[in-house]
């Protein structure tokens, strides 16, 4: 029989143990203390930079767990919150053309927007689409085995592929402008007080759950098969699996919760326009990830909160060089801890573990046997 206590000093019930802890602190934190702490412009700011992790998380699945540095993640989160966007600016139209359609000089509903009408189909593209796209440019590249920086270079120009779009079909998407004043948001005042909570409760339940989805993914059969994927892939190759299928799994997997990021920032933010989708904004989230930890999901998600926070203070006093403390810091992480902050945590714990863990005596038996 196992004797009391014996299954509670097990080293990986103990971790995850923690882990649930760790958890549930956060979630106290989010749900319970910043709703009642923090004012409603700062909370409404919160809720901007969840979106933003809920992004960063799927950037720590696919470059993290699977080593895919996806520099274009902007075209995905463009996706998600520009058919939401268009939702609500037909449902404000009630019937009649979206106004900068009207400014723009068309006549008729283009018949891209017209599925858009219907809030069942928006918010099943808001995931879909993005997913659709990402595998159907995954199952093109990684079967020509295009990989590492020819992976990134793709991506980033598939971004300012996108962005020149949007710009360009000033009366199909709003060109530089974008989407913007929504005066309906499933039948609540965007503006209210209640709404921006409601908003704000939602976005961090919803990070949550990806969050819990995505541990259990890397915890599973498939992320131990990523991860291998990334650390020795034409090895996999040779055992029989095709790391192709893997990583386009994995790459419309970050794809749906980038979409799904850009459906709940348009209503926390009340835009969603080219500025916010191009390479600058892709990159900061790169940026943000490898500072936070991008071999953790934790980390990729503190550091798109830590340094979204620090983008919105430091930009306020330092506007002007705040993209160049990013480059620094990005390049601090990078040369000198390359696991970001969560990775430097855990140095730091394990050198304090076996500072205070004391060498064992060797036996003098043991001594004299060598010895003779």
């Amino acid at each position: 029989m196992t004797a009391p206590g014996t299954a509670l000093r097990s080293p990986a019930l103990r971790a995850r143990l923690r882990g649930y802890a760790l958890f549930a602190a956060v979630a106290l934190l989010l749900l319970v203390v910043a709703p009642l702490a923090l004012p409603a412009f700062r909370l409404d700011e919160l809720a901007k930079y969840l979106c933003f992790a809920i992004a960063a998380l799927g950037i720590g699945l696919a470059w993290g767990q699977g080593g895919m540095l996806t520099l274009g993640q902007g075209v995905f989160f463009g996706l998600g919150g520009y058919a939401m966007a268009m939702y609500f600016k037909l449902h404000d139209a009630d019937g009649d053309l979206p106004d900068f359609m009207v400014w723009s000089g068309v006549e008729k509903l283009p018949a891209l927007w017209k599925p858009f009408e219907s809030p069942v189909v928006a918010i099943a593209a808001v995931v879909a689409v993005p997913v659709a796209v990402a595998a159907v440019l995954g199952a093109l590249v990684f079967r020509q085995r295009v990989r590492g920086a020819y992976f990134a270079i793709l991506t980033q120009a598939l971004a300012a592929a996108f962005v020149i779009l949007l710009v360009g079909r000033q009366g199909l998407t709003g060109g530089t402008n974008g989407l913007t004043n929504f005066y309906d948001v499933f039948g609540r005042d965007p503006e209210a007080e209640s709404t921006q909570r409601t908003m704000y409760f939602v976005t961090a339940a919803v990070l949550g759950v990806l969050y819990l989805a995505a541990r259990q993914l890397v915890k599973s059969r498939f992320g131990r098969l990523l991860v291998a994927v990334r650390d020795g892939e034409d090895r996999v190759r040779f055992l029989g699996y095709n790391p192709a299928t893997v990583k386009t799994v994995t790459f419309a997997i970050s794809a749906g919760m980038a979409g799904l990021a850009g459906a709940l920032f348009v209503p926390v933010v009340g835009i969603i326009s080219p500025s916010l989708l191009g390479v600058v904004p892709s990159l900061e989230l790169v940026v943000a990830v490898a500072v936070g930890g991008r071999y953790a999901l934790a980390g990729a998600v503190l550091g798109a909160v830590v340094m979204n926070y620090a983008k919105t203070e430091f930009s306020e006093q330092w506007a002007g060089g705040w993209l160049y403390l990013q480059g620094a810091l990005f390049i601090l992480v990078m040369t000198l801890a390359p696991k970001g902050a969560v990775g430097l945590y855990e140095q730091v714990k394990d050198a304090v573990a076996r500072r205070r863990t004391p060498e064992r005596p060797v036996p003098a038996q043991s001594v004299q046997g060598e010895a003779a």
